[in-house]
C-alpha cells in the first residue's frame, strides 16, 4: 500500500500533468520545426519520368570500404520535388533500406548549392526545390559498407564486392520505378571482373558502363565482382545463357570438378523440366565463396545473389549447409519474381509491401529448393530426406504455435526485421518458410493420393508457373489464384484445406506433418545424429539437444537455443549462457552426450555448471529418455511417394 501523503502529493502532480500532456499530444498535429514548411510527397503515377539518370558508382576505396556515388538527374521544372532513398527492399520482405550507411549527400543544380530537407514522418523521403533554370541536379554521395559484421553486412573487400544498387541512390518521387529510367556506370579496382544481370554497353579502362535500364530493373540486378573470378556456362547450346559467375577470396576455391559442374548444369536442367517456360533471356548466378563477404542468398529476375563457404567445391564432401541456396534462389525466377503476390506489385520502392502469400513466395519455393536440389544432385535422396526429418522436427516441436499461427510469421520479416530472438520456439519467426515447405509437400502428397500418382504438384507448378514462355513483365497473384489453380489439377476444397494449416493455434494446434505419412515415412528418432546432420552440426559447429534436454550448443560450449518448456527451460537456463562443467568434468559435447545416456537411469540427473556473465550456478536436469535425434523411417505397406519426388525428371 502507498502511504495517503504520497497518494495526495501524486494525484496532485497529475492534475498539474494534465494540461501539458493534453498539449503533447495534440502537438503531432502542427507542422515541423523546420526552416520551411514541407510540401506532400507526390503520389506515384504510371508515367515516364523525363529523360535518363546517370548513375556513377566508383568501387575502388578497398581500404576503407567506400563506394563514391555521382547521381546526375534530369529535371523539367522548377519547384518542389522529393529524393527517396529505397526503404522497401524486394526479397527482404520489409522496410531494411540501410540508410544510416548514406552519408555526404551534396546536391547542385548548375554549380548552384541545393539545400535538403528529410521529411519528418517519411524519413527515407528528401525535399528539396529545384531552382530557375535547372534542367538537371547532380548529386554526390557515398554508400559506406561496414567495416566489420557488427556495423552490418560488408559488401567490400580487398578480394571482392556486391554492388546493390539500391543502396547508393536516390530516385525521384512521382512516378513507378519502372517508369524511371537509369544508366549506370561503375570503376571497379584494376584487374577485376564481374558478374551481372544488366547488359554491358562499352568499357573504358576500369570504367564499365552498361545500358540503360529501368529502375525496377536497375535494383533487380547486382554485381559481383571480384580480383579471383570465374564464369562458368551452365546451359551450353541452351535456348537462352544461363551462367555461373563465381568470385571467391582465394583462387583456390575456384577449382570446381567436372562432375561438380555437371550438377550446377543437372539444377537447370530440372528447373526447365519442372516450369517448362523460361521468363528469362538469359540468367546468372552470382556466387561468393567467402568467409570475409556478408552473407547474403537474395533472388533476383534474371539473377540470384549467393554467398557460400569458400570450401563450397573444395570441402565438398564435408560441406552441407549451403547446397539448397541456388536451386532456392534460382526457383524464385518463377515464383516470386515473375509470378508475384499481388499484395508485394507496388508502385515503388518507397511503398510498403503485404507480406500475406509469402508462404507461397518462399514455402513453395523452399520446398522447390530442396526438390530440385536432391533431383539435381546437390544432395542425395538421402540427405534431403534427413534434412527434411531437421526441419519436421523442429516445427514438430514449435510451441509458440499455440499463439502464433503460422499466417501471422509472414508479418516478421516487418516487425522483427531478422533481429535475433532468445525464445525462437515460442516467438515463432518466419516460420512461412520451412513450415511452409512442409504445408506444400502435404499438398503434393494429397494431389498424388487424390490421382493415384498420374499428378503431382509439379502439374501445378507448370501450370501457374510455366506458361506465357518468354515473358517477363510481373504477373501478380491472389489466393484464390493458388486455390483455383490446385483445383485445376484435382478438384478439392483446397481453400479449407490451405487455410486450416496456416491460420492453426492454439493448444490443439499440431505442425503439419500429414504429407511425411501420406509420403510413407514419419518422424522418429534415434541415439544417434543421420550421416547429414553429423556432418552438417560439425560444419556449422553445432551440438544438438534439443530434443532431449532441451538445448543447442555452439562453440565454447555457448548455448545458442533454448527449446521453451523443456527441461532445459525448466531448470532455468537461456542463450548466452556458456555451460563450463558436466557432472564435474569440463564441460564438452561428448561429456554431455555421455550424461545423457548415463541420465538413461532415473537415479541420475544431468548436472550442469552453468556461466551467466560473471556468475556461475549449479543445474540439475530432470531428464531421462536418452539421446534423441530425428530421422524418418518407413511406413510399412505404404507407397513411397517421397522417394518420386526426389527422383530426378527425365523429361
Amino acid at each position: 500500500m502507498i502511504p495517503t501523503r504520497l497518494r495526495v502529493a501524486g494525484l496532485a502532480l497529475l492534475l498539474v500533468s494534465a494540461a501539458p500532456a493534453a498539449l503533447a499530444q495534440q502537438a503531432s498535429t502542427y507542422a515541423p520545426a523546420l526552416p520551411a514548411p514541407l510540401p506532400p510527397i507526390p503520389d506515384s503515377q504510371d508515367v515516364a519520368y523525363p529523360g535518363v539518370i546517370k548513375l556513377d558508382i566508383d568501387a575502388t576505396n578497398l581500404s576503407q570500404r567506400i563506394f563514391s556515388v555521382t547521381e546526375t538527374i534530369p529535371v523539367a521544372q522548377a519547384g518542389p520535388m522529393v529524393l527517396y532513398f529505397p526503404e522497401w527492399l524486394p526479397g527482404n520482405h520489409g522496410p531494411v533500406g540501410p540508410i544510416p550507411q548514406l552519408a555526404g549527400i551534396e546536391i547542385t543544380a548548375g554549380g548552384q548549392r541545393v539545400e535538403w530537407v528529410r521529411d519528418t514522418l517519411r524519413p527515407f523521403a528528401y525535399h528539396i526545390v529545384v531552382p530557375a533554370g535547372a534542367t538537371a541536379l547532380e548529386v554526390k554521395l557515398q554508400h559506406l559498407s561496414p567495416t566489420a559484421g557488427a556495423q552490418g553486412r560488408i559488401t567490400l573487400t580487398p578480394e571482392m564486392l556486391n554492388l546493390q544498387w539500391e543502396k547508393m541512390l536516390l530516385y525521384p518521387a512521382g512516378h513507378w520505378s519502372r517508369n524511371i529510367m537509369v544508366q549506370p556506370t561503375v570503376k571497379l579496382p584494376t584487374g577485376w571482373q564481374f558478374g551481372t544481370a544488366l547488359e554491358p554497353l562499352e568499357k573504358n579502362g576500369d570504367v564499365q558502363t552498361f545500358k540503360p535500364v529501368d529502375l525496377e530493373v536497375l535494383i533487380d540486378s547486382p554485381i559481383f565482382a571480384g580480383v579471383h573470378y570465374r564464369q562458368i556456362d551452365l546451359d551450353p547450346g541452351g535456348r537462352s545463357p544461363v551462367r555461373a559467375n563465381i568470385v571467391a577470396d582465394e583462387a583456390d576455391s575456384l577449382n570446381a570438378t567436372d562432375e561438380q559442374i555437371q550438377i550446377l548444369r543437372n539444377l537447370v536442367t530440372q528447373m526447365d523440366r519442372l516450369y517448362g517456360a523460361r521468363h528469362f533471356d538469359h540468367y546468372d548466378f552470382l556466387i561468393a565463396m567467402t568467409d570475409k563477404l556478408g552473407g547474403i542468398g537474395l533472388e533476383h529476375h534474371r539473377s540470384s545473389e549467393n554467398s557460400v563457404d569458400p570450401a563450397f567445391f573444395t570441402g565438398w564432401a564435408t560441406h552441407l549447409s549451403d547446397r539448397d541456396l541456388l536451386s532456392h534462389e534460382m526457383n524464385h525466377s518463377w515464383d516470386g519474381k515473375w509470378r508475384r503476390p499481388a499484395d508485394q506489385y507496388v508502385p515503388n520502392f518507397n511503398s510498403p509491401l503485404q507480406n500475406s502469400l509469402l508462404w507461397v513466395y518462399e514455402g513453395q519455393t523452399q520446398y522447390y529448393g530442396q526438390v530440385i536440389a536432391a533431383r539435381s544432385g546437390l544432395l542425395t535422396a538421402q540427405q534431403a530426406m534427413d534434412a527434411l526429418a531437421l526441419t519436421a522436427a523442429t516445427y514438430d516441436a514449435r510451441v509458440g504455435r499455440q499463439w502464433r499461427a503460422l499466417q501471422d510469421t509472414t508479418n516478421d520479416p516487418i516487425i522483427s526485421q531478422r533481429q535475433a530472438k532468445g525464445w525462437l520456439s515460442w516467438q515463432r519467426d518466419e516460420d512461412y518458410y520451412s513450415e511452409g515447405q512442409l504445408i506444400w509437400l502435404d499438398v503434393d502428397t494429397l494431389i498424388r493420393e487424390k490421382t493415384n500418382g498420374r499428378k503431382s504438384l509439379d502439374d501445378f507448378a507448370r501450370a501457374f508457373y510455366g506458361v506465357q514462355d518468354g515473358s517477363y513483365a510481373p504477373a501478380p497473384y491472389t489466393f484464390e489464384d493458388v486455390v483455383a489453380a490446385l483445383n485445376g489439377v484435382v478438384a478439392s476444397d483446397w481453400a479449407t484445406f490451405l487455410r486450416t494449416r496456416l491460420d492453426a493455434d492454439g493448444p490443439n494446434a499440431r505442425a503439419p506433418l500429414d504429407g511425411l505419412a501420406r509420403g510413407g515415412w514419419r518422424l522418429a528418432f534415434a541415439d544417434k545424429p543421420t550421416d547429414y546432420m553429423k556432418t552438417l552440426y560439425a560444419e556449422l559447429k553445432r551440438n544438438d539437444f534439443t530434443y532431449s534436454l532441451g538445448f543447442q550448443t555452439g562453440e565454447g560450449n555457448k548455448i545458442r537455443s533454448v527449446q521453451w518448456d523443456s527441461p532445459a527451460f525448466k531448470a532455468g537456463l537461456a542463450v548466452g549462457m556458456e555451460i563450463v562443467a558436466v557432472d564435474g568434468q569440463a564441460a564438452t559435447p561428448d561429456r554431455l552426450s555421455a550424461a545423457v545416456t548415463a541420465a538413461k537411469d532415473p537415479a541420475v540427473p544431468v548436472a550442469l555448471i552453468v556461466k551467466d556473465g560473471d556468475q556461475f550456478k549449479t543445474v540439475a536436469l530432470d531428464y531421462h529418455d536418452g539421446l534423441r535425434y530425428p530421422r524418418l523411417e518407413r511406413i510399412p505397406g505404404t507407397p513411397d511417394r517421397l522417394t518420386d519426388i526426389l527422383t530426378p525428371r527425365r523429361r
